[in-house]
């Protein structure tokens, strides 16, 4: 697929359009960094929004969740959905209540997901799921058994039809408004990952691994 695609009537960025992007560079840095993604999508005229993790391998995302949710299971034979992610950067505090922003990046992805039912493929689609939360834990851990993998949904969305919007920088404010005496900045927020904790059955003998102890959200 080509780095970027033309926004269509569904994706095109309407508010605040010079925030827009349409390139897959873009779009895949900030999936990549995310944890969570928001699914929406309708059931006998209901709109649901169900937050769930993700994974991303190459042009194509996989979410992740129980056989028994309302979301997996009527995406069986596709449903479609719209997922988005959110990566809040700061909060930027103007001199007006009205110019109060956040600096953010945000992607929304469209289209029709489906199950996936072979058993290779599903957890091959789950170790992508895996290694995107945290690299390396997969080789590490017991591999699902018939239960849980029969217990486990997958579905799979080719991403084809997405835009991302990114809000980056200082204040804005109304030209007349840098008068007024007040504190105006922003306030830069990450995600730092603490010292792990071992859980208290551990086998003696067991060390941290470094993809635990050297944890980093950033891509």
């Amino acid at each position: 697929m080509s780095n970027s695609a033309a926004p269509t009537a569904r994706t095109r960025v309407v508010r605040e359009p010079q925030r827009a992007i349409y390139d897959r560079p873009t779009i895949y840095r900030i999936l990549d960094e995310g944890f969570i993604c928001h699914v929406g999508f309708v059931v006998d005229g209901q709109p649901f929004v169900i937050p769930t993790s993700y994974g991303r391998d190459g042009d194509v995302l996989y979410i992740h969740g129980s056989a028994a949710s309302r979301m997996l299971r009527n995406g069986a034979t596709g449903i479609p959905v719209c997922v988005t992610v959110t990566l809040l950067d700061g909060l930027v505090l103007a001199r007006s209540i009205f110019n109060h922003s956040m600096n953010y990046r945000s992607v929304v992805v469209l289209g029709t997901a489906t199950a996936i039912d072979d058993r290779d493929a599903k957890l091959a689609a789950l170790r992508v799921l895996s290694e995107h939360i945290i690299p390396g834990r997969w080789k590490d851990s017991r591999q699902p058994n018939e239960k849980e993998l029969k217990a486990t949904t997958v579905l799979r969305l080719p991403i084809e039809e997405f835009s991302a919007k990114v809000r980056e920088g200082p204040v804005v404010d109304d030209e007349e408004d840098y008068s007024f005496a007040t504190w105006a900045g922003t306030i830069p927020l990450t995600t730092v990952a603490g010292d792990p904790l071992s859980d208290d059955r551990l086998l003696d003998g067991v060390a941290v691994p470094l993809y635990a102890s050297n944890y980093s959200r950033t891509k």
